[in-house]
């Protein structure tokens, strides 16, 4: 009777561990549905912020576009000093290197065979004007005569012709005086412009050449300091262009005060400012380009002949223009674009025609329109049509080099 107890026991022990094994299988798996329904479907990711940009309104101002060209600086007077008589170099009057002014001896030639020259010049006129004393006696006593029929008519024109002749003699004696005189004056060798002298080729006690056609010794070379020429070439767009702007009333004429600004090798900028007073009168058909020149004070002795230097000068008057930062350009297929930004915050695309470089910003002719926001930064991860969080800045500016000195705080020309 235990047994039978005992082992009914165990059939309900089984028969309930079943039970709860279908209602586990039954209900868990409804569970399981159940809240897999109020979860979010796997895959579905979660909006997305906006993106954080930075943008900046187009600067307005007033520009004027440039173009810049390699020129070389000269000197505006530069004289080869050479002897225009000869002889023995007696002496050597100033410092090589050295400033002189227009009028100081520099060289000295032995004087005494043209003063002996100039002596026997003096002796010759005095003999030919004693001369033509006595014949205007002689003409003067011939007509009282020749008009009491005192003498022949022979005789009268014979005293006339004397005293033609000696009058005649008096001018080339006088001549001779001169050129004697010329000669003497010449073996003190002057600047014949006021600058700066180089060295000297003939040393003291040297035989010195004159010349006149194949040309005498050199002695030395001067340069004028002050102003200083710069020769640069323009090429032919450039011309054209101009020429355009000249026809538009929109550009000065050669024949108006042209600025042009110039930098030499070690500095920064363009700190002189000059004027340009020469444009060749044809474009040399071998380069293309046009030679111009510009002038530059130099009472600082900054220039010297030969340089190397830059010159920026102006392409038209100055005209109204947007300008934005380098950074805020990207390229679509070849053109020039930049994003800007709605009132929706949504990012938009603009394709623009760009100038040139002020101040370290880009001059926008094309495109885009006074007071639209433009991305400056972040544009790698912007598209056509996003949503951004835009942050307004001011617009950035490229590192713009600086210029020291009076002449640069004066004359310095806008850089790029």
């Amino acid at each position: 009777m235990a047994t039978t107890t005992v082992s009914e026991n165990l059939k309900k022990v089984t028969m309930t561990h079943q039970l709860r094994l279908v209602i586990a299988s039954v209900v868990l798996p409804g569970l399981c549905l159940a809240l897999a329904g109020c979860a979010r479907a796997p895959g579905e990711a979660p909006a997305a912020a906006p993106l954080p940009v930075t943008v900046s309104y187009p600067v307005e101002r007033e520009v004027t576009d440039y173009a810049d060209y390699t020129a070389r600086t000269a000197a505006v007077d530069s004289v080869e000093l050479r002897a225009r008589v000869s002889g023995y170099l007696e002496k050597v009057s100033f410092k090589e290197g050295s400033l002189v002014q227009k009028g100081d001896v520099l060289f000295e030639i032995d004087p005494r065979t043209y003063q002996a020259v100039l002596a026997q010049t003096k002796g010759n006129l005095g003999t030919v004007v004693a001369r033509v004393k006595r014949l205007e006696a002689d003409f003067a006593r011939a007509q009282q005569m020749f008009a009491k029929q005192a003498i022949g008519r022979e005789e009268y024109d014979k005293i006339a012709g004397d005293l033609g002749e000696a009058t005649a003699s008096r001018g080339a004696s006088q001549a001779s005086v001169e050129r004697a005189h010329l000669d003497l004056d010449f073996t003190n060798v002057t600047a014949p412009v006021s600058g700066r002298v180089s060295r000297y080729n003939v040393t003291v006690g040297n035989l010195v050449q004159a010349g006149d056609l194949t040309g005498g010794t050199l002695l030395t070379t001067i340069v004028s300091v002050d102003p200083m020429y710069a020769y640069f070439d323009v090429d032919e767009h450039t011309v054209l262009r101009v020429k355009q702007l000249i026809r538009e009333g929109k550009a000065k004429t050669p024949d108006d005060e042209i600025p042009v600004w110039l930098g030499l090798a070690n500095e920064d900028g363009f700190p002189h400012r000059g004027v340009i007073n020469f444009v060749d009168n044809r474009v040399n058909s071998g380069t293309g380009t046009i030679r111009v020149r510009g002038v530059f004070p130099n009472k600082d002795e900054v220039f010297s002949p030969g340089y190397f230097a830059r010159v920026r000068v102006p392409i038209g008057v100055p005209h109204k223009a947007l300008l934005v930062s380098e950074r805020a350009l990207d390229t679509d297929q070849g053109q020039k674009i930049v994003y800007v930004v709605d009132r929706d915050n949504r990012v938009a695309s603009r394709h623009v025609q760009v100038g040139a470089l002020h101040d370290g910003l880009r001059a926008i002719s094309d495109g885009l329109k006074p007071g639209e926001r433009v991305i400056v930064n972040g544009l790698q991860l912007v598209r056509p049509g996003m949503i951004v969080e835009p942050k307004l800045v001011d617009m950035p500016t490229s590192k713009t080099r600086t210029t020291t000195g009076k002449a640069a705080v004066e004359n310095a020309a806008p850089k790029s």
